[in-house]
């Protein structure tokens, strides 16, 4: 008789519930059933309401911290793990604390290797996750990593824009690479921000290599926190004559006041996915699902089948 490939099961924390049942919906299936007790003190305990033996198991979840994010993630690994789940894959639509990613002075750890074998530890057999803050962070799992990008989602949406006098922007000197990778696709000019900070999240000063003037410029990051690069770099490019700023970036942390500096920023768009669920609304911010991407890439690797198509750069 010939192999039969058993039926893969998708299971969601928490806090990715919304972008999970979009995902399953995708798939062509529903959502595994987990339920969630917690003590009084905070201390909560998800648990499979259904059998996972044998079973390829998609567990799909965001760790953007606080840390109870990426403590469920550990725990419902643990559990199929030890319900007996033939495949273990930890769906991280948002890999948090990436920005750990060395020792940028003494004495500090580097919590994306910690959490990669924290990971591993607790179950995971393969990790499916996109836009990481760094591309060489996957070389701290030992487990099979698929680096997923939401340029797949993102290059659709800009080129439906029939933006004229494009230009590509790198809100800083690491994120040029990326703003290159897009500018080849869109066929456009690329600007790079340098920045200088004081601290993290506060930057004390900013200058922009390359000519911005009558350019409609789409700024591109991995990520937005407290958008004060994005707000900033914005108003900058628009003094310099830009005749619109736009932004592109895949997770929207957006903490502190970064909601009220994009609302009185000059930005016209903030385009970004629902890899991490909005705190609150925003006529600025535009979202793209990535449910499809992930849908698609978690059939293609259930079935063994390549997912090299997906990898747009």
């Amino acid at each position: 008789m010939p192999n039969v490939i058993p039926e893969a099961k998708i299971f969601s924390c928490t806090q990715s519930k919304a972008l999970a049942e979009k995902i399953a919906a995708a798939y062509g299936t529903k959502l595994g059933n987990v339920i969630t007790s917690t003590y009084s003190d905070g201390e909560f305990q998800p648990s499979f309401e259904e059998s996972v033996r044998g079973s390829r198991v998609f567990i799909i979840g965001s760790t953007h911290p606080g840390s109870d994010h990426l403590m469920e993630m550990l725990l419902m690994l643990d559990a199929a793990k030890r319900a007996s789940a033939r495949h273990i894959t930890a769906v991280l639509p948002y890999f948090g604390w990436a920005r750990q990613d060395r020792k940028d002075k003494p004495r500090v750890p580097i919590a994306a290797k910690m959490i990669a074998s924290i990971l591993e530890t607790a179950g995971a057999t393969r990790i499916i996750t996109m836009d990481l803050h760094a591309d060489q962070i996957q070389g701290f799992f030992e487990k099979p990593v698929d680096h997923l990008y939401a340029s797949t989602v993102f290059l659709p949406y800009l080129k439906s824009l029939k933006l004229d006098n494009l230009t590509v922007a790198s809100p800083d000197m690491g994120g040029s690479k990326r703003a290159y990778a897009y500018s080849k696709a869109l066929e456009s000019d690329v600007v790079i921000c340098y920045k200088q900070r004081a601290k993290a999240n506060v930057i004390s000063h900013m200058e922009l290599i390359g000519n911005v003037e009558g350019k409609n410029v789409v700024l591109v990051d991995d990520m937005v926190d407290t958008a004060g690069t994005l707000t900033k770099a914005a108003d900058l490019m628009m003094e310099r004559g830009a005749k619109s700023v736009r932004a592109i970036c895949t997770h929207p942390v957006l903490s502190g006041g970064a909601y009220d500096k994009i609302e009185n920023s000059k930005l016209m768009e903030l385009i970004v996915t629902d890899s991490i669920p909005l705190k609150q609304e925003s006529k600025k911010i535009k979202v793209v699902s990535c449910a499809n991407l992930f849908a698609d890439v978690m059939n293609r690797v259930h079935n063994n089948k390549s997912i090299s198509s997906k990898f747009v750069m």
